[in-house]
């Protein structure tokens, strides 16, 4: 389990490329990558700092997840914002810094099949790490999102392997 995590932690690294070469960030764009996620399998995202510690995130995407039910299998279309505070926390390491925070999602699944279509609503929250790379306007991100869902189509309420 524990392989399986850190394997999907380093496959879905999100890259961001920062608005400044040197030193720490105000803002960033990016491609946030959850491979373990059905709704936003695929998101751009938008990062930028309000304080010397807090971070708005900005997510917008989509995704896709097979379902068998009755013998068929459903792939239903999703498309996703999101919106998180990071708060930052220094490591030493130059660079490198991890984060914990929260946020709030939302969803539309189109599928031909009722109990997959729809609205879902949910609130998370996240931590990880950020490293900026010093001489190159690039910085990694991984986070953990487990997910907790108010309203949505017939999936579990509960969505915990939303990594990236």
């Amino acid at each position: 389990m524990m392989k399986k995590l850190l394997c999907m932690t380093l496959i879905a690294t999100g890259i961001s490329f920062a608005a400044t070469a040197q030193g720490d960030y105000k803002s960033s764009i990016g491609i946030r990558l959850a491979p373990e996620s059905y709704y936003d399998l695929l998101a751009f995202s938008y990062k930028t700092f309000v304080s010397n510690a807090g971070a708005f995130e900005l997510n917008a995407g989509g995704g896709t997840k097979g379902y068998y039910y009755v013998n068929n299998r459903y792939r239903p279309f999703s498309l996703s914002i999101s919106a998180s505070y990071q708060h930052h926390f220094d490591i030493p390491v130059t660079g490198l810094k991890w984060f914990v925070g929260g946020g709030l999602t939302g969803y539309n699944a189109f599928s031909g099949e009722n109990r997959y279509k729809g609205f879902g609503f949910g609130f998370y929250p996240t931590g990880g790490i950020d490293y900026k790379f010093p001489s190159i306007p690039l910085n990694l991100t991984a986070d953990y999102r487990p997910t907790i869902f108010f309203t949505r189509p017939d999936y579990s309420s509960f969505h915990a392997s939303n990594l990236v």
